[in-house]
């Protein structure tokens, strides 16, 4: 349902901005529900990182706040997460999903930041 796109190579300082398409919804489902992007790192669990909800309250993870920003477009029913500053510990595959999450997940993105 979720297709993730934009993740990339990118040396520690950059930036990468991460697209999510929500390719199954109707907009009278998507725009009412808070939505969020997650990460799984290397031998780690999967972690919220940043949700947005259907008014665009935003939430961030400590690891990330000041640094990510998450928006939407409904219309398109697309979730969008500009990522700048970048860290090697933000690498991770990077997933969109709602919050709380559905048990069907995308493929996600890969992120990879090297220092």
């Amino acid at each position: 349902q979720f297709v993730e796109s934009g993740g990339g190579l990118v040396q520690a300082g950059g930036s990468l901005r991460l697209t999510c398409q929500d390719s199954r919804s109707i907009t009278s489902t998507f725009n009412p529900s808070t939505m969020g992007w997650y990460r799984q790192g290397p031998g780690k669990e999967r972690e919220l990182v940043a949700s947005i909800s259907s008014a665009r309250n935003t939430d961030y993870a400590d690891s990330v706040k000041g640094r990510f920003t998450i928006s939407r477009d409904n219309s398109r029913k697309r979730v969008y997460l500009q990522m700048n500053s970048l860290k090697p510990e933000d690498t991770a595959v990077y997933y969109c999903n709602r919050v709380p999450h559905m048990d069907s997940w995308g493929q996600g993105t890969q992120v990879t930041v090297s220092s």
